[in-house]
């Protein structure tokens, strides 16, 4: 099933981009609004992500049960959350409620009500979500893991501090969205059973009126350190191991993302054999790419317990450094068979393919359709991909540490 990309750019800089999926019944859409946790004050972390949470207290002419209740009635499921770089509202719907959904959406982007009066509701839904990440200690350690590997503030993490939600006023709230909630740099991705025509038609009315204006600017600051441990009383040790990479945007991606796949996609990955079956090492064992629009790392993480994870560490980094070595025809062909599979998963579902093509339009420019990324994964061979381990070999690693002890970590980590 072959698809075209559409996409419009309207005058006030909003990009609409869509992929007519007509074999589908549903449609989805995903706002990708340029209100990331990066823009957040150095004093007011989390602001963002508590903005994000006001904004869906009210809107228009809706309280905000109505605002849910209205959702609801039209059966749409909807999702909000808060990276580095957007706030992201997405919703999934029946093909034929998607205008009625977007118009709900317009007051929620255009006129949220930001209610005064419930901003100590909407502060302790922030304080859960800290508490939350607390109770995560596998993401805990994941997020000293991207402050050590990206310079200020794009290592991050969306949901700020305890002390700092404490301190975000309703004032500073509506500054933030008053200067991020802005049509320039703001895109919609719509996939499903849609009317291009009349879609564009329908968001040129609904966002007419929404003016542009400049964002506000972003300082770089530094790196946290080489090694981190975070001292907690667990008979677990939580390991988080990373180095650059490539981002999406460069064109040697999917050599860095096939080189990763063999050592992590799947039962027979490298990491998954040799540090869980062989050893026993560990739970569980994940290598991935993580990307930012500029830049971008291989992150790897692995949880064991406190009496194995010096070995759990050591042997992590040696198969990072073995897989620059090279890879195997055999590997890849797996490889190759779970990448396809979930591209075809991608092809039954509106949600994942409206989400992919904002970012994609973010990242790139323009969109990837599932043909053209089948293509390239069918282009994958261990020569090109033995060629890029050979100039990407791992370097300037960071290494993040959450138990009872500090481990030792290899020379060369700055």
């Amino acid at each position: 099933m072959s698809n075209t990309i559409l996409s419009h750019q309207f005058d006030n800089g909003l990009v609409l981009v869509a992929e007519p999926m007509q074999w589908l019944e549903s449609a989805a859409f995903t706002w990708l609004l340029p209100a990331g946790a990066m823009r957040d004050p150095a004093d007011q972390l989390g602001l963002s992500n508590f903005t994000c949470e006001m904004v869906q207290r009210g809107c228009g002419s809706r309280s905000s049960r109505d605002f849910i209740k209205d959702l609801e009635t039209l059966g749409v499921s909807k999702s909000a959350s808060v990276s580095i770089s957007h706030t992201s509202y997405a919703a999934a719907m029946p093909a034929k409620q998607i205008h009625a959904a977007l118009d709900i959406y317009a007051d929620l982007i255009c006129r949220p009500h930001l209610p005064e009066d419930q901003l100590e509701e909407g502060r302790l839904v922030c304080r859960q979500e800290l508490r939350a990440i607390e109770d995560d200690l596998a993401q805990k350690v994941m997020q000293s893991l991207r402050r050590q590997q990206y310079a200020s503030p794009y290592g991050r993490n969306s949901q700020g501090t305890q002390q700092s939600v404490e301190q975000i006023t309703a004032d500073q709230i509506q500054q933030h969205y008053q200067a991020c909630y802005r049509p320039n740099h703001a895109i919609l991705g719509v996939a499903g059973k849609i009317e291009w025509e009349s879609l564009r038609e329908h968001v040129g009315n609904l966002f007419a009126d929404w003016q542009p204006a400049d964002l506000p600017a972003i300082d770089e600051g530094e790196r946290e350190a080489g090694y981190v441990h975070l001292s907690e009383p667990s008979v677990q040790t939580h390991i988080g191991v990373s180095y650059p990479s490539v981002p999406y945007s460069n064109p040697d991606y999917f050599q860095a993302r096939g080189a990763v796949g063999v050592l992590s996609d799947g039962m027979s990955s490298r990491l998954f054999t040799e540090v869980r079956e062989n050893r026993g090492l560990c739970y569980t064992v994940y290598a991935s790419c993580h990307t930012l629009r500029d830049r971008g790392s291989i992150m790897a993480y692995a949880g064991t317990t406190t009496e194995r994870a010096q070995e759990t560490l050591d042997v992590m980094i040696a198969e990072l450094i073995r897989l620059s070595e090279g890879i195997h025809d055999e590997e890849l062909q797996r490889l190759k068979a779970r990448v396809k599979s979930a591209l075809i998963m991608h092809q039954e579902s509106s949600t994942a393919r409206s989400g992919a093509i904002a970012a994609d339009w973010y990242h790139l420019g323009h969109v990837r359709s599932i043909e053209e990324i089948g293509a390239i994964i069918d282009q994958l061979t261990c020569e090109s991909i033995n060629a890029y381990l050979a100039d990407h070999r791992p370097h300037d690693l960071r290494v993040a540490t959450l138990g009872e002890h500090a481990l030792e970590v290899p020379l060369g980590i700055s």
